[in-house]
């Protein structure tokens, strides 16, 4: 039978006994090596003190022993008992590394980078913290699983430090370390944390609940005897041999239902669970099948982690069903393999000879950390978007071929395109959830069936920022507009210098051809390359007249002309309002350069926001707006095309043409016509006729703010169960 793990404080801990307990799951280990990292680690720390009175060499000693009841390889114990050398001990890496192996000294380095860098709030600390464990996890795991460790065993003896500190480190427990042993699958440590946590956190609510379940304690024991008795009893009958424990439910999740369902501890009816361990699935859904055949199940309360596992790689059945004497008990059905990684998470895949995860393909999400770390330049966003990512637990939704993501709660189709792929979320245009049309703000729901919609032509907007929820897709989003920003401030940047320069009789090509920029790259400070330059005229943090101030011979020049100057500086007026024009609200396109045009749009294609576009110059009639893919300009006359681009504060309403296919009922327009009325949509035509194979086919001319409204409506419409299709016209 599985024991369960317990890491409690062990005052009397010794190496010998450190040493017995390894031997019992890895007994080619070199016990020699172990025993001189634990006398090495005992001298570094000679003389130094716990809070709590102890010898300091009794907390290496106790993180090393949870790693060993977590499994784990040699180097990781050995790195487990060193972990505060480095820090503390004054000896450097190359000592580790010369008295004992690379990968050891690796570790150990990984954990003094965490901890050693000072800041000036504990805030900032936190954030940089958290950060720097997110890339040494990503270098080698085994970091962040000592880290685990080492808390561990500072939460256990956290009553010996002032209560103000027991508070700090218990938030940033809960916050941090806690979804982090959930994400790798260590439930053993996350629970154990969570109520320690719960206990400094909120100690009232932690010792009025273990007042309450102690009180009932005996009767609680004689329910859970019995009850394994009849499901034994019961299995048995089926040839199925299991073991069987029974539990309260930890203090830390009573508390999440009492918060979640705002009640007191005595209307929580299902605070008992239980634990059946078989030989193999097989015998998983055998037990399941009987357990819900003996005991009546709660509707909504079953799920499959077996044929769906959890991101962290967390396997089991899990249903609440009604049991003896109408007691509501949660069950978990597992086997034994299965167990061990529930309790060990990824540390019991690893290969102890090795010392390397044999579970490295399915720790993508680290790597997506790493990402989003390159991604954002502030510590604080960093690490609140991405403890949002770290909790496990959510939707499952699947892709038409059958391929199974686990996404956060309240994912959107746009979540889960930048999911699959970056360029994929990028070009997103749409989706379809259960064949059905969606809104990219949809809420998915477990089992959905979804399929993205892409166009090359389309590109990612600010207001996808407020429909997704995983911190990947927001970091995508961002780091694509900024880039698009970027290049167009460069291109700005670029005409202003170039026109400016021409005024004093040369060009920016020249200029660059004699040199004369390095200087400007030179004297100007924080900028280090010509983009950067650029990029800041464009976006009018820099003024042309810095950039000349820079170049000796334009200097003399431009300073002693004053028409000149003054050209110049209507020049970058001009050129900084063309800029800000995009926000003017009297424009629903921003031609590029050019003000006071007649612009119209074409009805060949009635383009509206979101569509890709171009501006066709019309004799007499100013500039003809045209969606891109438009069959009904010219494209070969080069000349005539002029860069448009739509005003994302301009709000107007804009013709466009649906087709709607439906079967052909009585009454079917008036549905229809309703419909979109409940849509907020107005009906500027319609058409309507049926064909000879029994179909209704109708044309609207209706108004819609941009490409996104447009969508909407065609999601509303496709949901009447008489409609077949919906397309633009």
């Amino acid at each position: 039978m599985y024991q369960q793990l317990d890491f409690t404080h062990e005052r009397e801990l010794n190496i010998d006994e450190l040493c017995r307990r390894v031997e019992a799951y890895y007994p080619d280990a070199n016990f020699t090596l172990l025993r001189k990292a634990y006398l090495f680690a005992e001298k570094s720390h000679e003389g130094q003190m716990r809070s709590s009175g102890e010898k300091y060499i009794i907390h290496p000693l106790n993180v090393a022993a949870t790693l060993v009841k977590l499994h784990m390889d040699l180097d990781t114990i050995i790195a487990g008992l060193l972990h505060d050398v480095v820090e503390d001990c004054n000896v450097t890496p190359e000592e580790i590394e010369k008295e004992f192996t690379t990968e050891i000294a690796q570790i150990v380095v990984g954990l003094t980078k965490i901890s050693k860098m000072k800041f000036k709030s504990k805030e900032q600390s936190q954030a940089e913290n958290f950060r720097k464990m997110v890339v040494a996890m990503a270098q080698d795991l085994r970091v962040i699983i000592v880290k685990l460790a080492d808390r561990m065993h500072n939460m256990k003896t956290l009553q010996y430090v002032r209560e103000e500190k027991q508070k700090r480190i218990a938030e940033e427990t809960l916050d941090i370390y806690v979804p982090l042993a959930s994400r790798l699958g260590i439930n053993s440590v996350k629970i154990e944390l969570e109520d320690i946590c719960l206990r400094y956190l909120h100690p009232d609510v932690y010792y009025r609940l273990a007042e309450k379940v102690a009180m009932k304690k005996s009767e609680r024991e004689n329910y859970i005897g019995e009850t394994i008795g009849v499901v034994t009893e019961k299995l048995f009958e089926y040839s199925v041999r299991a073991d069987i424990t029974g539990r309260s439910k930890h203090f830390y999740s009573i508390y999440k239902k009492m918060v979640s369902r705002g009640v007191d501890f005595e209307q929580i009816h299902d605070i008992l669970a239980f634990r059946i361990i078989v030989n193999n699935i097989t015998e998983c859904y055998k037990a399941l099948g009987i357990i819900h055949s003996a005991f009546t199940p709660i509707p909504g309360r079953f799920k499959d982690y077996i044929a769906i596992p959890k991101v962290n790689n967390y396997q089991s059945l899990h249903t609440t069903v009604v049991g003896p004497k109408a007691e509501r008990i949660e069950i978990q059905i597992r086997t034994q393999e299965m167990h061990e990684v529930a309790e060990r998470g990824i540390a019991a895949h690893w290969k102890y000879k090795e010392g390397v995860s044999s579970g490295k393909t399915k720790l993508d999400w680290v790597q997506e950390l790493l990402e989003y770390n390159k991604d954002t330049d502030n510590s604080s966003e960093f690490m609140s978007h991405v403890k949002n990512d770290l909790d496990v637990g959510g939707v499952f939704v699947f892709t038409p071929n059958g391929d199974v993501f686990e996404l956060q709660d309240n994912a959107t189709p746009l979540d889960f395109a930048y999911r699959v792929h970056t360029d994929i979320g990028n070009r997103c245009v749409g989706a379809k959830v259960n064949g059905r049309m969606v809104p990219l703000k949809y809420s998915l729901r477990s089992g959905d069936t979804i399929e993205i919609l892409t166009s090359k032509t389309q590109t990612p907007n600010k207001d996808w920022l407020n429909i997704v929820r995983s911190s990947k897709a927001k970091a995508k989003i961002k780091s694509y507009l900024l880039k698009a920003e970027r290049e167009r401030n460069i291109e700005v940047g670029k005409e202003t210098l170039d026109k400016a320069f021409k005024v004093l009789g040369t060009s920016l090509k020249a200029v660059l051809k004699r040199n004369e920029l390095d200087n400007a790259k030179e004297k100007l400070s924080n900028i280090k390359t010509f983009s950067e330059i650029y990029n800041n005229v464009g976006a009018g943090k820099l003024h042309v007249d810095k950039v000349i101030e820079c170049i000796p011979g334009l200097k003399d020049d431009h300073d002693k002309d004053e028409t000149k100057k003054k050209e110049i500086d209507t020049l970058s007026t001009t050129i900084s309002k063309t800029a800000k024009r995009r926000a003017h609200k009297d424009n629903a396109v921003i031609v590029d350069g050019l003000d006071d045009l007649m612009v119209r749009m074409a009805r060949c294609c009635n383009p509206i926001p979101g569509d890709p576009i171009i501006g066709y110059i019309t004799r007499g009639r100013g500039i003809t707006i045209h969606r891109s893919d438009c069959t009904r300009y010219d494209v070969g006359d080069v000349g005539r095309q002029i860069a448009v681009e739509w005003n994302e504060n301009f709000s107007f309403k804009h013709p466009v043409n649906i087709r709607v296919l439906t079967h052909d009922r009585p009454g079917i327009l008036s549905m229809i016509s309703k419909e979109l009325g409940n849509l907020g949509v107005n009906i500027r035509s319609a058409v309507a006729r049926s064909t000879q194979d029994r179909k209704g086919s109708l044309v609207f001319e209706i108004e819609v703010k941009d490409y996104s409204e447009l969508l909407k409506t065609i999601s509303g419409l496709e949901a009447l169960d008489a409609v077949i299709s919906v397309t633009r016209g």
